[in-house]
């Protein structure tokens, strides 16, 4: 049986993307962090792991980016949920009565008009959503609410007292499944190719990297710049494009960026989700 581990609890929207990118005989390893996923998945304690890597209001999530830059893992499919936050408590609690929200980052950042209107309510980070609502669930202290999910809600026994806090009605994050083997195969399906690389960082580097894509009619579909660390104000690229690694104006562009860039490394091939 296929293991497949995701971060969060089974009440944790990435353990959603799971079951939804392997729907058939699959064992679900619910492990507690980001970082723990990637682990397993490289040493071969589980045959997948699934991240999720970004969303539509809030952008890339930094540090998948980060530990898949740095783990060898390749990325093979993807898949998007949407996504409604709803602030859950142990029981009914007045807003005004709110001292504590704990969630996720990226879910703490997409509900800023929540967090505006609760007058010095303290906001405390959770390696999950799920990982928030289980905190609540499981403390004593007065004035506790996470950000969660309904599926969470319902998990941790926690009551919703807002629905849709989230400063848009409805967000959507696309999670990754990666492996430590790299797919080339291709049936015809839109696909897609990630891959990050580093530039002199100098003028008109980043323009000469990518230049090659455009004039072979290839859709740079992300660009996203995060720190090299031990290299202040200096940046690396990770990067998706429309097209399998082995079309041949695929093959072309890359051969040219190669020519470009101090640095490049594909991380993953897989088919459009």
């Amino acid at each position: 049986m296929t293991k497949v581990a995701y971060p969060g609890g089974a009440a944790a929207h990435s353990a959603a993307a799971a079951e939804r990118l392997f729907p058939g005989d699959r064992e679900l390893v619910s492990l507690e962090t980001f970082a723990d996923v990637v682990e397993a998945t490289a040493a071969g304690g589980v045959a997948y792991g699934v991240l999720p890597i970004e969303n539509s209001l809030a952008g890339p999530v930094a540090e998948t980016h980060d530990l898949l830059y740095d783990a060898r893992l390749s990325i093979v499919a993807e898949t998007s949920l949407a996504i409604r936050h709803h602030l859950v408590a142990r029981g009914p609690v007045a807003e005004s009565e709110i001292r504590v929200i704990r969630s996720h980052p990226v879910a703490l950042e997409q509900c800023r008009k929540l967090l505006g209107r609760l007058n010095g309510v303290r906001a405390i980070a959770a390696s999950t959503t799920a990982d928030a609502a289980a905190q609540v669930a499981g403390s004593s202290s007065p004035g506790e609410a996470a950000i969660a999910s309904e599926r969470a809600a319902s998990i941790y026994g926690l009551q919703v007292i807002a629905h849709d806090v989230g400063d848009h009605p409805e967000a959507f994050t696309r999670f990754v499944s990666v492996a430590t083997h790299t797919r080339i195969d291709h049936e015809g399906e839109a696909w897609r190719t990630a891959f990050s690389f580093v530039t002199d960082h100098r003028s008109g580097a980043l323009h000469g990297a990518i230049e090659p894509f455009a004039r072979h009619g290839l859709d740079l579909v992300q660009l996203v710049s995060r720190p090299i660390p031990h290299s202040p104000f200096k940046y690396r690229f990770d990067s998706v494009l429309a097209g399998h690694p082995l079309e041949p104006m695929t093959r072309a562009a890359f051969a040219e960026v190669r020519a470009r860039v101090r640095d490049l490394r594909v991380l993953g091939s897989y088919p459009a989700g």
